[in-house]
């Protein structure tokens, strides 16, 4: 039996000895753990929030297959827990598949879409990421002095996809004659904590002249941070605030609030209202992180284009392009 399993069964008896009375949140991580510093952690960090915040109580868990998560869904759905709320894509299929069976639980799916008339009992929660991206791309345009930056994404899926379109999309509207090189980790999810692999395609960019690099990749970006740091270039970071990874040598970090998605769902608790929420630069659900780490390498120049450039974005003055509405994208070649 393993870890998963004892907690999973220890959860559905507590369920059985203390009843609905428990109603606290549950979180279940994506792949590629708890503490990737990045997009999980980002969710961690909404939950402790919570926590400490109301007093509540909540159960977590990650996942160490696939095979796991509709089994968490329904163990924690039996416990009693509301809402459970996941973080990835992943989890859309397996809470379409078992939200029907558990219609007084509420389910969140952060980053991924499950079709609210089907299935009202589900939270869908996606973020403009080509937005925020937009804005460190113009920031890596204006840092670079070659004239050459890089992306580096995880899984290639679409919503990766999203940021590397938004990103190249910023680099050329500073600079039309700058060269974006892009490369994905892989096509499995152990693309999401891969930092080896992370750390050689930043090499082979950095090699063919790009002196600021873009992390889109959960766990294996902080291979592409170490490396950037070690070889004297700047980095980009994502989801979470990982400026201070490496002080001095991350330009910024494209922020990505599943930290506040995760609290307010869990706040929520039983209340919580279902269908779909998209959180962009006007609601706060992207954009840059400027601190005492990156404060040196961003000048007010960058700051002043980069802040109008967002009023330009909300205001509907500059569209910047989603690549996942049409499969295209019209600054980058994939």
């Amino acid at each position: 039996m393993t870890l998963m399993q004892k907690f999973l069964g220890a959860a559905a008896t507590l369920a059985l000895t203390a009843g609905a009375a428990l109603a606290d949140p549950a979180l279940v991580y994506d792949l590629g753990g708890k503490f990737d510093k990045s997009f999980n952690e980002a969710a961690f960090n909404g939950a402790e929030r919570f926590a400490k915040e109301t007093g509540g109580a909540y159960k977590d868990i990650e996942m160490q297959s696939e095979a796991q998560r509709e089994q968490a869904l329904r163990r924690f759905a039996e416990a009693g827990f509301n809402p459970v709320v996941t973080t990835g894509f992943s989890f859309s299929t397996p809470i379409a598949n078992i939200a029907k069976d558990y219609p007084d639980t509420k389910f969140v799916t952060i980053d991924g879409f499950v079709d609210p008339a089907e299935h009202p009992n589900v939270l869908s929660v996606l973020f403009s990421e080509h937005e925020g991206s937009y804005l460190v791309g113009m920031m890596a345009a204006m840092a670079s002095k070659s004239g050459t930056v890089g992306f580096v994404g995880g899984m290639d899926i679409p919503l990766i996809r999203k940021f590397a379109c938004g990103y190249a999309q910023g680099v050329k509207a500073v600079n039309p004659d700058a060269t974006v090189i892009s490369n994905m980790t892989g096509t499995t999810p152990s693309a999401w904590n891969d930092p080896v692999k992370g750390s050689e395609l930043t090499q082979a960019q950095i090699s063919q002249g790009a002196d600021v690099v873009y992390a889109a990749a959960g766990g294996t970006g902080l291979g592409v941070l170490q490396t950037a740091a070690d070889q004297g270039i700047l980095s980009i970071g994502v989801d979470s605030n990982q400026n201070y990874l490496h002080p001095g040598k991350v330009l910024t970090s494209m922020l990505k609030r599943v930290d506040n998605a995760v609290f307010n769902a869990m706040s929520a608790g039983a209340d919580l209202q279902t269908g779909v929420m998209v959180l962009g630069l006007k609601e706060e659900g992207v954009g840059y992180a400027l601190d005492d780490n990156n404060a040196a390498l961003v000048t007010e120049e960058m700051k002043a284009a980069v802040d109008a450039a967002r009023d330009k974005i909300i205001a509907g003055e500059i569209a910047v392009h989603d690549y996942t509405s049409d499969d295209t994208c019209p600054a980058l070649t994939f």
